[in-house]
């Protein structure tokens, strides 16, 4: 345990230290120190894989029905994005599995479970329109999850940090292709 009473310079008990990690081995990753409550973070975790799991197939559906004269480049940033996003439900799963949790892949629930939405959309702009506003959806959701996972667990914090900044660039890389291929936005 690291002395945070005195003055002192850094010490740890190592002697301690070390007779816990023996103690403890069938925790794995998650130590005593832990500042979160492992249940609650996987239940968060498997929410954001949901969420993943979703974009994944929306962006995949949109980049194999797109269709259009300038729909070559779009379907081109919806396969980037659908890759990405795939990426994100892997290290999410990963994650929620070194915090002794079970990743929730199971398709059953999978639209309840995640923020955005399955929208299909009838055309190349609403799909971009719709990639747009889960995009916006995922970046308030990482916002959230950054503030909840603050000092309790950095490792998790920093992971969804960087999705957070991806989702970012995601959101307006469709806004840009919303500009693009529709001069008059709908307001929402």
């Amino acid at each position: 345990m690291v002395d945070t009473k005195s003055n002192d310079p850094f010490v740890i008990d190592v002697q301690a230290l070390r007779k816990r990690a023996r103690d403890n081995m069938k925790d794995g990753a998650v130590t005593n120190n832990y500042g979160g409550n492992t249940e609650a973070a996987v239940k968060v975790l498997n929410d954001a894989l949901a969420t993943e799991i979703v974009c994944w197939l929306r962006y995949t559906f949109h980049a194999i029905t797109a269709q259009g004269l300038s729909s070559e480049g779009v379907k081109a940033e919806f396969t980037e994005h659908a890759a990405e996003e795939l990426g994100h439900a892997q290290l999410l799963a990963e994650r929620i599995n070194q915090l002794n949790g079970k990743p929730n892949m199971n398709p059953e629930g999978l639209a309840t479970r995640s923020h955005s939405q399955y929208v299909e959309g009838a055309n190349l702009v609403d799909m971009i329109r719709e990639n747009l506003i889960a995009e916006r959806i995922a970046v308030e959701s990482y916002r959230e999850m950054v503030r909840y996972f603050a000092d309790k667990d950095p490792v998790t914090r920093r992971l969804i940090e960087e999705f957070l900044a991806k989702e970012e660039e995601h959101a307006d890389d469709m806004n840009d292709l919303l500009s693009a291929h529709d001069p008059e936005p709908k307001k929402s």
